[in-house]
C-alpha cells in the first residue's frame, strides 16, 4: 500500500476508536508496518485533531529514537517496534486505554476463554504484562513475553494492545478485546462464568481458519 495510503488509514482508524469509545483524547496508539521502518502516531496529539502528515516515521532495526515527521512519535514507540520486529506475521499495532480492558488491567485479572471470540487473540487466554512505565524498555519485555502465541493483552495498570497483519484487522481485534473484558467484568460481578475447555476453544479455532483474515466476527449461520 502506497505511504500515503497508510497515512490516511491510520487517521481514519484513530477516529474510529475515537468513535467506539476504545480511546480518549491523546492517549494510545497505533502503529503500521511500512518496509523496513513503521509509521507511528504522534505524541500528545488527540485523535480528533490528528492528520496524516503527523505520522512519525521510525526505522524497525534502529536501536534509538530516531525518526522523520513534524512531530514525535508517540512516547510508546518502543514496543511498537519491538512486536513489529519479533513478530513477522504482524503489521500493525493498537494500544488504547479502554475503559473495560483497562479495569481488568488494575485488577490484574486475565480474561479465561469465557467467549468462544477469545479464539481470534490465538490461545485460550488474554494475559496481563507486568507493570512497567510507560515508554520504557522494561514495560516493552513484559508486552513481548504476554503477547508470546497471542494477538493481545492487558497492560497492568495501564491498558490493553492488540497486533494484527494488518490495521484493519487490528482495529476490530481492539473492539472484540474490549466486549470480551466488558462480558467478563459483568460475569464477575453475578458471581463469576462458565469457562470453555481447551478443546472448544481449538475447534473454534479451525472454524476460523476458513474465514481468513476479515474484520468483522465470523458468521454464527
Amino acid at each position: 500500500m502506497p505511504e500515503k495510503n497508510i497515512r490516511i488509514e491510520m487517521v481514519l482508524s484513530c477516529q474510529a476508536l475515537d468513535r467506539s469509545g476504545l480511546n480518549r483524547g491523546a492517549s494510545g496508539n497505533l502503529s503500521v508496518r511500512d518496509g523496513t521502518d513503521m509509521l507511528i502516531t504522534p505524541s500528545a496529539v488527540a485523535y480528533d485533531e490528528i492528520a496524516p502528515e503527523m505520522m512519525a516515521r521510525m526505522p524497525l532495526a534502529a536501536d534509538d529514537d530516531a525518526y522523520e515527521g513534524p512531530k514525535k512519535p508517540s512516547s510508546e514507540w518502543r514496543f511498537h517496534r519491538d512486536i513489529l520486529m519479533a513478530r513477522p506475521d504482524v503489521n500493525a499495532v493498537v494500544h488504547t486505554h479502554a475503559p473495560f480492558c483497562t479495569i481488568l488491567s488494575i485488577a490484574r485479572k486475565p480474561i479465561p476463554a469465557i467467549h468462544y471470540m477469545m479464539a481470534a487473540f490465538g490461545g485460550t487466554d488474554v494475559r496481563v504484562a507486568d507493570y512497567a512505565r510507560y515508554g520504557t524498555a522494561a514495560l516493552s519485555g513484559h508486552v513481548i513475553r504476554a503477547m508470546e502465541g497471542r494477538n493481545g493483552c492487558l497492560m497492568a495498570n495501564h491498558g490493553m494492545l492488540v497486533a494484527a497483519a494488518d490495521l484493519t484487522r487490528a482495529v476490530w481485534l481492539a473492539e472484540e478485546l474490549e466486549a470480551l473484558a466488558h462480558q467478563y467484568y459483568h460475569a464477575l460481578a453475578i458471581g463469576g462464568g462458565h469457562v470453555l475447555t481447551d478443546g472448544q476453544i481449538a475447534e473454534t479455532l479451525k472454524g476460523f481458519a476458513s474465514y481468513g483474515v476479515q474484520a468483522k466476527r465470523p458468521s454464527e449461520d
